[in-house]
C-alpha cells in the first residue's frame, strides 16, 4: 500500500517500544508486520528482541509471530513526547506565548576538578534550548532560570553559576534580535527537520484521503491503489472516509511519532519574533496534529476481532493527550 509515500527512519528498538500496548505487552505478529512495512528483516527484529530480553527490559512468551513481549518497566520513555516542551510549541504557534524582548543569560566557571558536573550542566543548558555565546556563557530567549538553578543545585555547583537578563544583547556588531538568533542557533538544520516532518505528515494524509475500500478516490494516485484487497482488515480514518489497513495505520503512527520527536527534541523553541517567516516548524506541527487526529480518531481505533479493547499501543494516548489545541490559560 505504501510504496510511494514518504518514510521516516525508525530504529528497531524504538519500534518495539512504540508498539507497547496499554496493558504493557507487544504482539509479536503486529511487531513483525509493521517492521516488514518499514523494510526491516525478521532476523533484525529477532536480534533486537533478544537484546531487549537480555537487558531485562522485556520478557518473552511463546514462539515466532504468536509470541508476546511484556515490558518489565515503563517502556514508553523512548517514544513519549516531552509534554511541556510540545505544549509550549503549540502555544507559540497560536500566539499565546509572545516574547517580552528579554534574553536570559547564564555564565559559569566550574573548576576542572568538577569536570563531570560542568559537562552535565552544559548538556542541561543545551537540552533546555540555550546556545553558547562564548566559553562558559549561554543565552536563551526563554525563562529557564528555575530549571537551570535546580540542576546546578543538584550538581552542587550553584555558587559557580551567574544568572542575568538583558534587553540589549549585542555580540560584536550584531544587536538585532532576529540576527542574533540566526547567529546563535542552527536554524537551517532545525528547519530541515521540520521540512521532513511536514513531508511525512502530508504523505500520510494523502494516503488516508486517497484510499477508500481499496480503490483510488481521485487525487492520491498510487497511494490509493495500493490498498486493494486489504480493506477487509482496515480501519477508517474518519466516518465514511478512507479505509487504511491496521498495520499501515500503526506504521504511520510510529513513523509520525519518531519524526516528530526527531524534529522537536533539538528545537530551542525560539519565540516567533526571532524566527524567519514563514517558519516551517509551525506548519509541520499543524500537519502533525491533523495527521495524528486522523490516526487516533475513534473510528480509527476499532479493534480487530482478536484484539481486546484497550490494547492499542500506548503512543496513541501519549500523543493524543499532548497534541490538543492549546488554550489561553
Amino acid at each position: 500500500m505504501s510504496g510511494t509515500r514518504a518514510r521516516a527512519e525508525v530504529p528497531t528498538r524504538l519500534l518495539v517500544h512504540a508498539l507497547v500496548r496499554e496493558d504493557g505487552t507487544v504482539d509479536a505478529g503486529e511487531l513483525y508486520e509493521v517492521a516488514g512495512i518499514l523494510g526491516m528483516s525478521d532476523q533484525q527484529v529477532r536480534l533486537c528482541v533478544k537484546r531487549l530480553v537480555a537487558e531485562g527490559r522485556f520478557t518473552h512468551e511463546g514462539r515466532g509471530r504468536k509470541a508476546v513481549l511484556r515490558a518489565v518497566a515503563d517502556a514508553t520513555g523512548a517514544i513519549a513526547p516531552d509534554v511541556g516542551h510540545v505544549r509550549h510549541a503549540y502555544r507559540q504557534d497560536h500566539g499565546l506565548a509572545p516574547w517580552d524582548g528579554t534574553w536570559h543569560l547564564f555564565a559559569f566557571a566550574v573548576p576542572e576538578a568538577r569536570r563531570a558536573a560542568r559537562d552535565t550542566l552544559r548538556d542541561k543548558l543545551l537540552r533546555l534550548g540555550a546556545a553558547p555565546v562564548q566559553g562558559g556563557l549561554y543565552a536563551s530567549a526563554n525563562p529557564i532560570e528555575d530549571l537551570v538553578e535546580a540542576e546546578a543545585r543538584h550538581l552542587g555547583v550553584l555558587p559557580a553559576v551567574t544568572f542575568l537578563t538583558s534587553e540589549d544583547l549585542r555580540i560584536g556588531t550584531l544587536r538585532e534580535p532576529r540576527e542574533l538568533a540566526a547567529s546563535l542557533w542552527p536554524l537551517k538544520e532545525i528547519a530541515a527537520r521540520y521540512d521532513r516532518l511536514s513531508t511525512l505528515a502530508e504523505s500520510c494524509l494523502e494516503e488516508m484521503n486517497g484510499t477508500e475500500g481499496g480503490r483510488d478516490t481521485g487525487g492520491a494516485g498510487e497511494a490509493g491503489r495500493g490498498a486493494r484487497g486489504e480493506a477487509g482488515r482496515g480501519v477508517r480514518g474518519e466516518a465514511n472516509g478512507p479505509c487504511v489497513p491496521e498495520a499501515e495505520r500503526l506504521t504511520m503512527a510510529v513513523e509520525l511519532a519518531a519524526e516528530f520527536t526527531r524534529a522537536m527534541e533539538p528545537d530551542p523553541l525560539l519565540p516567533p519574533e526571532l524566527l524567519p517567516h514563514p517558519w516551517p516548524g509551525s506548519r509541520a506541527r499543524e500537519l502533525a496534529a491533523t495527521c495524528w487526529s486522523r490516526l487516533a480518531a475513534p473510528e480509527s481505533q476499532k479493534p480487530k476481532p482478536e484484539r481486546e479493547p484497550g490494547s492499542l499501543p500506548s503512543l496513541f494516548s501519549l500523543y493524543g493527550d499532548v497534541l490538543r489545541p492549546p488554550t489561553d490559560t
